[in-house]
């Protein structure tokens, strides 16, 4: 109890909490429709909320719902949530240096709250790859915020979900929020030529059934993204680490 009482008193934990409440009304936003979503796809309230909760991975919710819908064999639901989350592997690598020396339960539990915009948001914060005092507390901040942000506007949608007409376009937002996560990612030519690939995949594929065009486009970038990783020229290793 102490330890979480120093955290949230500790001035990175709210700087967490404000960097991203200036983007919580896109995570809301894709929230409340996600939410609208769930109870419309048919999983009724009780199941929507335990989806929501235990899940809590707006793009594979909305990849899988359809799926059920539509009555998909379970591992291509599985598939497709799987391919979606992908990205977490990648995160999870990056955020390894700075908590891979915390408990194995510790690490579990932050993997939950982990998302994508927090990411960023982190990685902006703490550029240089080392653990430090002050991490723990703004990652939590951070977390707080989008988990907040998510659920509250999630569960509105749930509970609210006849009285929100589908005409108001406010998945939009949720929209502008991700486009806005991707342009932040794009920091270099390999990133940007992925992001280009994956797009065309996924509209050349976009007549596949069960929306497996999300999968060919995944496929697409992560094979461009290996080849030019692969091809690009090394950089020389200075001299003292070859001695």
């Amino acid at each position: 109890m102490g330890s979480w009482s120093a955290t949230w008193r500790h001035p990175e934990f709210g700087r967490g909490a404000r960097e991203m409440f200036g983007i919580s009304m896109g995570i809301a936003a894709w929230g409340l429709v996600t939410g609208v979503a769930m109870v419309d796809s048919g999983l009724g309230v009780p199941l929507s909320i335990a989806m929501s909760l235990l899940v809590f991975a707006g793009s594979a919710q909305l990849a899988a719902l359809p799926l059920i819908a539509g009555g998909a064999p379970l591992w291509v639901v599985w598939a497709t949530a799987f391919c979606v989350n992908l990205r977490f592997v990648i995160f999870s690598a990056q955020w390894r240096p700075y908590f891979a020396h915390l408990p194995l339960r510790r690490r579990l539990v932050l993997s939950y709250f982990t998302a994508d915009l927090n990411y960023v948001t982190f990685m902006r914060r703490f550029p240089d790859p080392h653990p430090a005092p002050e991490q723990l507390p703004y990652f939590w901040g951070g977390v707080a915020m989008n988990w907040v942000a998510w659920q509250g506007a999630s569960m509105t949608g749930i509970l609210a979900a006849d009285a929100v007409p589908t005409e108001w376009g406010i998945g939009f937002a949720g929209t502008l929020a991700l486009l806005g996560l991707m342009c932040s990612l794009l920091g270099d030519r390999s990133a940007l030529v992925a992001a280009v690939v994956a797009g065309c995949a996924a509209v050349a594929a976009y007549a596949l059934p069960l929306r497996l065009n999300i999968v060919v486009a995944i496929a697409a970038a992560v094979a461009i993204g290996l080849l030019l990783d692969h091809t690009a020229p090394r950089r020389p290793r200075p001299a003292e680490d070859r001695t």
